[in-house]
């Protein structure tokens, strides 16, 4: 939206550089002969000013929409990096939990029954051989 504008800011700026660089109200553009009355110059200046308004509001607008669209973007970059500083800090908290839990466990020990074989079938075996 803000290159039509500039065009047609452009394209009105051209049409009021012609019209001031010549001397007559005869205009030659293209190859063609435009020859203005009053009331013509004068519907062409109106034309010309709209268009030249037209481009301006245009540009305008453009610019309003692309900052509002580029503080969309950083409220949003901000929140997500908001979001995730929040996760990793219940992270750190969730492991710094785990690890009090595991020093706080007592550490498992084989049960009696599992050791008493463990050393009768290794007399067993020494018995064996």
């Amino acid at each position: 939206m803000i290159l039509l504008g500039l065009v047609l800011v452009l394209l009105a700026g051209g049409a009021i550089a012609l019209v001031a660089s010549e001397e007559t109200a005869r205009y030659i553009l293209f190859g063609y002969t435009f020859e203005f009355d009053s009331l013509g110059m004068f519907i062409a200046g109106a034309v010309t000013a709209a268009v030249l308004l037209l481009g301006i509001a245009m540009i305008s607008s453009g610019s309003r929409r692309t900052a509002t669209r580029r503080r969309q973007a950083r409220v949003a970059r901000a929140e997500t990096s908001s979001r995730v500083a929040r996760l990793e800090e219940e992270k750190r908290e969730l492991q710094r939990k785990l690890e009090r839990e595991h020093k706080t466990q007592p550490v498992p020990r084989p049960e009696p029954e599992s050791a008493d074989r463990l050393v009768a079938g290794g007399a067993e075996d020494s018995g064996r051989r």
